[in-house]
C-alpha cells in the first residue's frame, strides 16, 4: 500500500519536465496544431515579403550560444572587441559581446544556487527583529515586523516540508521496483501496458493511488533518473533557496540594494546551467526548416542573452539593469520568463519598465505556474504596482495553453486572471533546445511567454513600419477567442469555468490572424 504522502513526493518527482520522445502530436504542435498559433499558415502569407532583423533580449538563466539550432541567431555587440578586457563602447560592461551575466563576479566566477526573495527578507529583517516580541515594536516598525513574521512563518514551514520530502524521495526507488510487481498481480499479467492500466478501474483508494504511480512509471515519467533529479532540486531548496545562512550576493560582490553599484557580473552569458534560457531562446529563434531540432517562432531574429535568473529568485536590481541594458542595445522585445511572490525594490523595477516603454520596447512576462488567480495572488514583476495609477502599456502577461482545446485548453499549472493575464499561448509539452545541442520537452508559462515574444519579433520583422505598441494591440485583438468555452480551471481537478474569464482577452495567440491585421494596418498607414 502506498501512502498518500509518498504520492505527493511522486507527483513532485516528475514535475514539469519529462524525458519521453517527441511524437507527431507533440512535435512543433504550437506552430501548426489545431490549438496552436497557426504560425506555418502565417508564413505562407508572408512568402513574398522581406524581413528585417529584430533583436529579442532573453532575461533568463543563460543561453547556450553554441547550440546547433541557434547558430546565426545570437546577437553580437559590434561596438565591443572580444577578449581585450576593455569597455570599448563605454557602457560600463567589459567584453559584453553577446549580452551580460549579472550572476557572476568580476573574476569570471558564477553563481547558480540562490535564495528565494522571502529568505533574503527573512535574513535582512531578522537582524532587526529576531528575539523581539510585538510589545517592543514601534509604530514605524509595524509594517516591517509584520513582513518579518510572514516570511519567517513561510520559510520555516517550507524547510520542514522539504526536509520531509527528502525522506520520502529516499523511499521512491523501492516503490519504483515494487509497484510494477504489485500491479502485475492485481492485473494478472506481468508485462502490462499503459492501455491495460487505463482499462483498470480500482475501487479502493490504495489501488487508485497505486494505479497513478504505475501509470507514471509505465509512461517513463517516474524513473530513477527523475527521482535523482528531484532529490537534487529538493536539496537545492534546503541548501540555497531557504537557507538564511547562504547569501549569493556576498559571492557576486555587489550591494543588491544599491542600483548605482554596477561594477559586478561578467561576460559569460551561458553560465553553469542554461537549460531554461536555452529552451526559451529556441522557442523564439531556433532555426526554421533546417532539418534539425524544432522550429522557433521567429525567422529573422537575434537573441541577446542577459543572465539574471538563478536557481532561486531573481534579484530586482539584476532585472532592472538587464531591462535597461536590453533597451540601450537595440532590443525591441524583452522576454521575462521568471517571477516571484515578493519584490522589495518595486519602484526601481517599475522605473526600468517605464524606460523600456518610453523607447517603444515590448515587455513579455510569464504569468507563473501556481495555478493561481493573480487577482488575489502576488506575482512579480507586474504591469502595475500598487503605487502606480495606470498599467504599463508595453507589458504583456501570458498564460499557458495546451494542445487540447476541449476542457483542458488552459494548462493545469498556469496562473490566470480576468484583469492581470492578457492572453494565453502554447506552454504545454513544448519540445525545443537545451544545452549541448540537445532537445527536451518542458512546460510552463515560461514556455508560453517566448511564444508571444517570438510572435512580436516576427511581426516587427515583416512589418517594420508598425510600432511595438501597435503590434502589441494586434496580438491581443487577433487571438483565437475561446470565450464561452467551458474549460477546467487551472489549479483544480474538475471545476469548469468560461475560458473567457481566465484572461483579459479570453483568447489564445494566433499568428495568422495577426499577420492579416498587420497587412491591413500597414496599408491604412500608407494611404
Amino acid at each position: 500500500m502506498i501512502k498518500k504522502t509518498i504520492l505527493v513526493a511522486v507527483a513532485i518527482a516528475f514535475g514539469h519536465v519529462t524525458f519521453a520522445q517527441a511524437t507527431s502530436e507533440t512535435e512543433n504542435w504550437y506552430n501548426k496544431g489545431k490549438a496552436g498559433m497557426q504560425t506555418e499558415k502565417a508564413y505562407k502569407k508572408l512568402k513574398k515579403r522581406k524581413s528585417e532583423t529584430v533583436i529579442v533580449a532573453v532575461i533568463d538563466s543563460g543561453v547556450d550560444i553554441e547550440h546547433e539550432d541557434l547558430q546565426g541567431k545570437i546577437w553580437t555587440n559590434s561596438k565591443e572587441i572580444a577578449g581585450n578586457g576593455i569597455d570599448d563602447d563605454n557602457n560600463g560592461y567589459i567584453d559584453d559581446i553577446h549580452g551580460w551575466n549579472y550572476l557572476g563576479n568580476t573574476s569570471g566566477e558564477n553563481v547558480n544556487g540562490a535564495n528565494l526573495e522571502k529568505t533574503r527578507i527573512y535574513r535582512k529583517l531578522g537582524k532587526k527583529f529576531d528575539g523581539r516580541d510585538e510589545s517592543s515594536i514601534s509604530q514605524d516598525e509595524q509594517a516591517d515586523f509584520a513582513l518579518y513574521q510572514e516570511v519567517k512563518k513561510e520559510v520555516e514551514a517550507e524547510i520542514a516540508m522539504y526536509t520531509q520530502y527528502v525522506g520520502y524521495m529516499e523511499m521512491l526507488p523501492k516503490i519504483i521496483e515494487q509497484v510494477p510487481i504489485q500491479v502485475g498481480e492485481k492485473l494478472g499479467k506481468k508485462d502490462y501496458t499503459v492501455k491495460d492500466l487505463e482499462k483498470w478501474n480500482p475501487t479502493e483508494q490504495a489501488d487508485q493511488q497505486m494505479k497513478q504511480t504505475a501509470m507514471a512509471i509505465a509512461k517513463g515519467d517516474l524513473t530513477l533518473e527523475t527521482v535523482e533529479k528531484q532529490k537534487n532540486q529538493l536539496n537545492d531548496m534546503l541548501n540555497f533557496h531557504l537557507n538564511v545562512d547562504y547569501d549569493e550576493r556576498s559571492f557576486i560582490g555587489d550591494n543588491p540594494d544599491d542600483f548605482t553599484d554596477r561594477k559586478y557580473g561578467n561576460s559569460d552569458v551561458e553560465g553553469p546551467d542554461a537549460l531554461h534560457g536555452t529552451h526559451v531562446s529556441g522557442i523564439i529563434a531556433a532555426g526554421r526548416k533546417n532539418k534539425i531540432g524544432y522550429d522557433g517562432v521567429a525567422e529573422n531574429v537575434l537573441i541577446m542573452s542577459l543572465r539574471a535568473v538563478p536557481n532561486g529568485d531573481e534579484a530586482d536590481k539584476d532585472i532592472a539593469l538587464a531591462v535597461r541594458y536590453a533597451v540601450d542595445n537595440g532590443a525591441k522585445v524583452i522576454n521575462m520568463s521568471f517571477g516571484k511572490a515578493y519584490s522589495p525594490h518595486q519602484k526601481e523595477v517599475a522605473e526600468a519598465f517605464n524606460y523600456a516603454a518610453s523607447k517603444g520596447v515590448l515587455l513579455v512576462h510569464a504569468a507563473g505556474n501556481d495555478g493561481s488567480n493573480l487577482d488575489v495572488a502576488n506575482n512579480y514583476p507586474t504591469n502595475q504596482y500598487s503605487f502606480q495609477n495606470a498599467p504599463n502599456e508595453m507589458f504583456l502577461t501570458i498564460g499557458a495553453s495546451t494542445r487540447i482545446a476541449k476542457k483542458e485548453l488552459a494548462a493545469d499549472f498556469s496562473n490566470y486572471s480576468a484583469t492581470k493575464v492578457d492572453i494565453f499561448a502554447p506552454g504545454h509539452e513544448i519540445w525545443n533546445t537545451v544545452p549541448q545541442s540537445d532537445y527536451m520537452k518542458l512546460q510552463g508559462t515560461s514556455m508560453a511567454a517566448p511564444m508571444v515574444s517570438g510572435v512580436a519579433a516576427l511581426l516587427k520583422s515583416y512589418f517594420p513600419s508598425l510600432t511595438m505598441a501597435e503590434i502589441k494591440n494586434i496580438i491581443l485583438t487577433t487571438g483565437k477567442s475561446y470565450k464561452g468555452t467551458m474549460e477546467i480551471q487551472p489549479g483544480t481537478e474538475d471545476t469548469m469555468v468560461d475560458f473567457g474569464t481566465l484572461s483579459t482577452t479570453g483568447s489564445v495567440v494566433n499568428v495568422y490572424n495577426a499577420v492579416k491585421a498587420c497587412i491591413t494596418l500597414e496599408k491604412s498607414k500608407m494611404n
